[in-house]
């Protein structure tokens, strides 16, 4: 027998249950239904179809031109024999992403159906595409999209390409941790009275640091409006697969996600799932992916997702269990040390933190004196640890079942070492990871109008003409359209000074800025 998600999980009640993990109450199912075997999910219609392709000894006059890496031994040779074989071009057998009707189209219909949603599109160019996709599909030239500002740059880019016009909420923000929080109820209410002509209300499911805002809620005052809801479930893909973590965007009634099974579900990197439910055009969707998706799909890519796909729907309950076991753990250890704050399901207001993700490992650092990039590249350095990222005032670490709690141990006494021998004051440490922005312009219209350079101190009280931000997270600290004050130029040159990896700007030293003349 075996545990299946599609079933159990994809009819949540839509209103909430009571309880302090802001989930909600799974629909009673016998017994046999929520546990059985699944034929068809079993199935890898395409990762199997990219196989046969490989024994069938076929004299391949095509490209990729490497010819299963007879052309360049030094490919099998780092990548193995097998990958080399397996990195072929579209072909009928084995279908085609930009108009799928054979293997593609099935594996995507599994995808569709183990994810609770209408249709289900393989990525290839990593989640943003997904993200700008759902965007584009959504929105035009001039209409309104509502959306927390502490989204993804993906977003910001896709209203720079396609000219829809931000409608920013501001997120809640943590005082004492010092970061950006959901979206409350309240503050969407006031946006759609304000801008009933909003298209869309773009959603983070969960923010990077795990938080999520009422998406249930969201969707009904959103469809109550003739609004979609898309939700930018990057860091959520494994919502869908167990009862103990925040609703899934499917599940609450979402018109499109955006998921990067790579994240958190175990395909290779750069793969996506972009799911889409009814009354979403899918046909119209798949033109707007082919705007900007490459015409030669990785079917090392595809396949993965196709793995991936089948073994969450079986095994996603157990390793998400796992993840979270790990989670709590770590989260208790480490505040045992003193100085960290591992915050997690704790935080949960009903509001602005409506559910935490408890599989995500956030660590605020500045009670030790030292700033998230510090202790970052202290564990990367000094201790062989490679974490996810670190910011101005905290650190995250992504857990999966792929962990062995001898791993999850050494970060502990890594944080314990780090602790001990660089803990210091931490006056004069940055305190909040969020400013509120000023908009001046939309951000198509700032990135596009003429441009002049000035030294990055003196930008002040200037509209940006381009992007600031340290990645990960990618979330900007400033983007086109945003006026430059004080409090954004300060954040900027403290994470700089710290080491976090600055983007965006044309001058990669980030010693000056293109401002909109």
């Amino acid at each position: 027998m075996w545990y299946n998600p599609a079933r159990s999980f994809h009819n949540r009640c839509l209103s909430p249950c009571g309880c302090t993990t802001g989930s909600y109450a799974p629909v009673e199912k016998p017994a046999q239904e929520l546990y059985e075997l699944d034929l068809e999910q079993n199935a890898l219609p395409l990762a199997e179809a990219l196989n046969a392709q490989r024994i069938n000894r076929l004299a391949h006059f095509d490209v990729p031109a490497h010819k299963g890496g007879r052309m360049n031994p030094e490919l099998p040779e780092y990548f193995g024999k097998l990958c080399m074989a397996l990195d072929v071009n579209s072909m009928k057998p084995l279908d085609n992403l930009g108009h799928p009707v054979s293997v593609i189209k099935d594996a995507q219909s599994l995808a569709a159906e183990a994810f609770g949603a209408d249709n289900a599109f393989f990525m290839v160019n990593g989640t943003t595409s997904a993200v700008q996709t759902m965007i584009w599909a959504a929105t035009g030239r001039g209409d309104k999209i509502i959306l927390p500002r502490n989204v993804h740059r993906s977003a910001i880019n896709a209203l720079v390409v396609n000219g829809a016009v931000p409608v920013y909420i501001n997120p809640g923000r943590d005082r004492k941790l010092g970061i950006p929080l959901g979206m409350r109820i309240a503050d969407i209410k006031k946006a759609i009275k304000e801008h009933p002509d909003a298209k869309a209300i773009l959603v983070n499911n969960p923010t990077y640091y795990g938080i999520c805002s009422d998406l249930v809620t969201i969707v009904k005052l959103a469809h109550e409006a003739g609004m979609l809801v898309l939700a930018d479930e990057a860091h959520g893909t494994h919502f869908t697969f167990h009862e103990d973590l925040p609703v899934s965007a499917m599940a609450a009634g979402a018109d499109m996600a955006a998921c990067s099974i790579h994240k958190t579900g175990g395909s290779l990197t750069q793969s996506s799932i972009l799911l889409t439910r009814r009354p979403v055009n899918p046909d119209y969707v798949r033109q707007i992916i082919t705007l900007t998706q490459s015409t030669s799909a990785n079917y090392l890519l595809l396949s993965s997702l196709d793995i991936a796909r089948r073994h969450l729907f079986f095994k996603g309950r157990a390793d998400y269990q796992k993840t979270m076991d790990f989670a709590d753990y770590a989260r208790d250890e480490i505040n045992d040390l003193g100085g960290y704050l591992a915050f997690g399901p704790e935080l949960v207001d009903g509001d602005a933190v409506f559910a935490f993700d408890r599989t995500k490992l956030s660590v605020h650092t500045r009670n030790i004196g030292l700033a998230g990039i510090e202790v970052y590249d202290h564990l990367r350095d000094d201790y062989g640890i490679q974490i996810e990222f670190g910011d101005v005032g905290n650190l995250l670490a992504i857990l999966s079942a792929g962990d062995r709690m001898m791993d999850v141990e050494r970060l502990i006494s890594a944080l314990a070492e780090i602790k001990r021998l660089h803990e210091r004051n931490p006056a004069g440490l940055f305190d909040h990871e969020y400013i509120d922005p000023e908009i001046a312009m939309a951000p198509q219209e700032a990135f596009y109008a003429p441009k002049r350079r000035v030294p990055m101190e003196k930008s002040v009280g200037l509209v940006a003409g381009e992007f600031v931000m340290s990645y990960p997270p990618g979330i900007p600290i400033v983007a086109p359209g945003e006026r430059i004050t004080p409090d954004i130029l300060e954040h900027i040159l403290f994470a700089k000074n710290k080491g976090c990896f600055m983007t965006g700007p044309e001058d990669m030293n980030l010693d000056y800025l293109q401002v909109v003349s």
